[in-house]
């Protein structure tokens, strides 16, 4: 039993500040400042709807979801990502391509049966600058075509998803449209910016490994990116303890670093700073499941 999480719901409230002053005054002022501004807050509200679905910062899921109704990123309901990312947390199943939702290996199979072309664009994709720059759109079309093909099958569940996703995008239209003082390009290229840094977060969270427990990250970051990602950094930690509020991770890690590390096979980086270095232009897996079917 546990009351109200009050640093959750303060950070929320600054995070909803700083997406208004960005696309009103500050863009008015200046309009990089306001761009950086919004695409700074909409990363971060995407964390902390993140939060939100695991529990956070009320006991009621409706109260939770009612905090983050407002679909900054303008992509994925909330209800589908609430769905699909607690399917995610079953740990036997990480990086399967077809049971991981959040998987980005294939089959080897469906790969060989891919024309060149779309393999070379899925290579590009599969470093940390494709990732950035064309991940995002290409995940959302990817993911947007799937779920269109299970309204299409009678999935109930996911057509819920989108009628209550498009009063949460028409909200954040309204206030763009009408109090906001960015133009239209600004803001879509903010958003897109948001989501191109939520493809760092999500790039190597989970390998490809033998044991299930091997196989997500753990990168000691307590920069920026730490924050946006709201500490999700430290994965393993929040793949264990998926109830713990986001500002409990460090601790809980710097207690236990050694056994986390132990459980997850060393499967760690010191800072977002290396893996930049490491994999901005290089791939660290092949598209195909190096493990499939096994």
């Amino acid at each position: 039993m546990r009351g109200v999480e009050w640093p959750t719901l303060c950070l929320l409230a600054v995070c909803y500040g700083l997406w208004m002053l960005g696309t009103t005054a500050a863009a008015e002022v200046w309009l990089p400042l306001g761009m950086a501004m919004v695409t700074f807050s909409t990363a971060l509200h995407s964390s902390l709807t993140h939060e939100a679905l695991h529990g956070h910062p009320f006991r009621s899921r409706w109260a939770n979801a009612a905090l983050v109704f407002p679909a900054l990123t303008l992509v994925v309901p909330y209800l589908r990502f609430k769905d699909t990312h607690l399917a995610h947390h079953r740990d036997s199943i990480l990086t399967d391509p077809y049971d991981d939702p959040e998987s980005n290996y294939c089959d080897p199979k469906i790969w060989r049966a891919l024309p060149g072309w779309w393999r070379a664009v899925l290579r590009v994709n599969n470093t940390l600058a494709g990732r950035m720059l064309i991940g995002p759109a290409l995940g959302t079309v990817a993911f947007t075509l799937a779920d269109l093909r299970r309204m299409r099958a009678g999935d109930r569940r996911v057509l819920l998803g989108y009628a209550q996703h498009l009063p949460a995008v028409a909200v954040v239209l309204w206030w763009v449209a009408a109090v906001g003082q960015m133009p239209g390009w600004a803001f879509g290229l903010s958003v897109y910016a948001a989501l191109a840094v939520l493809k760092i977060r999500t790039f190597l969270e989970h390998r490809a490994h033998e044991d299930a427990r091997g196989r997500t990250v753990v990168i000691e970051d307590r920069g920026v990116l730490a924050l946006i990602f709201l500490n999700n950094n430290l994965h393993v930690v929040h793949h264990m303890h998926a109830a713990v509020p986001w500002y409990r991770l460090p601790e809980l890690y710097r207690g236990n670093r050694a056994r986390y590390l132990s459980r997850n096979g060393g499967y760690r980086y010191r800072s977002y700073g290396e893996v930049l270095r490491r994999y901005l232009l290089t791939a660290k897996d092949p598209v195909p499941h190096p493990l499939w079917p096994r």
